[in-house]
């Protein structure tokens, strides 16, 4: 089992440092670690320390002795998927899962067939809401990258994302729609790769066609038509294990 990882706003450089607030709390109160237990205390964005617990004090202080300090490069083929806005919590489902299975960026995107609309607080609080479940599940995954949450995107900008990708796909089933399958696509060796995963009521020809313009061409999983919020999953662990971060 590897160890708990616990998020800071600076990886410590010094020999102790010592783990309060919330995360502290957690250690403490309901990790309940023991001396001698290992630990990792990373930023999120890719610096992380490896430590043991020296003590607990009280109900949210964890004393750790940290035996060294690491950074993990970035990928050298960076993966991002543009997640139309599913209903309800899917939303936080889709995060949660792709974290987990090892995106580095998340983008929302505010699709023309999505029934979820972002705006105003309610957007803020969405927003939010992917964020926070991002952060919790590269905790639980043991990550010490985190995956970028961007603010939400409307097709247009959508569309200038993908220009800028040095590989842009649409994953798109339709019969009437000529598409490549995700798990024979030619990938960079190095560079971005971002996927756009479309609404429960799927990409419409408009979308396809303004993606399309900037080099974004439809690709397929198989034969079985998967729901949005776990589309994007399965997309990113194809793609990861074809970039060999999976080997």
């Amino acid at each position: 089992m590897t160890a708990p990882v616990f998020v800071v706003e600076e990886v410590p450089a010094g020999a102790e440092f010592v783990l309060d607030g919330p995360e502290g709390r957690h250690a403490v109160s309901v990790k309940r670690l023991n001396p001698g237990e290992a630990v990792v205390l990373a930023d999120g964005r890719g610096r992380w320390a490896q430590g043991a617990v020296k003590a607990a004090e009280g109900k949210d202080r964890l004393v750790v002795a940290v035996s060294g300090v690491f950074e993990e490069p970035e990928p050298a083929v960076r993966i991002t998927v543009v997640q139309a806005l599913p209903k309800g919590d899917r939303g936080e489902l889709a995060v949660e899962t792709m974290t987990e299975t090892g995106v580095d960026a998340i983008v929302p995107w505010q699709a023309s067939r999505c029934i979820t609309q972002w705006r105003g607080d309610r957007g803020a609080k969405s927003l939010a809401k992917w964020r926070a479940t991002a952060r919790e599940a590269g905790k639980q995954s043991r990550r010490v990258r985190f995956p970028e949450v961007a603010e939400v995107l409307s097709t247009k900008q959508v569309a200038t994302l993908l220009a800028g990708a040095d590989l842009a796909m649409v994953l798109h089933e339709d019969r009437d729609t000529p598409s490549q399958a995700l798990a024979s696509a030619v990938l960079p060796a190095a560079g971005s790769v971002v996927l756009v995963v479309g609404p429960e009521g799927g990409v419409s020809p408009d979308e396809l066609a303004a993606f399309a313009a900037v080099g974004a061409h439809p690709y397929r999983l198989g034969r079985s038509v998967l729901r949005t919020s776990t589309a994007g999953t399965a997309a990113t662990a194809v793609l990861l294990a074809r970039t060999g971060r999976w080997s």
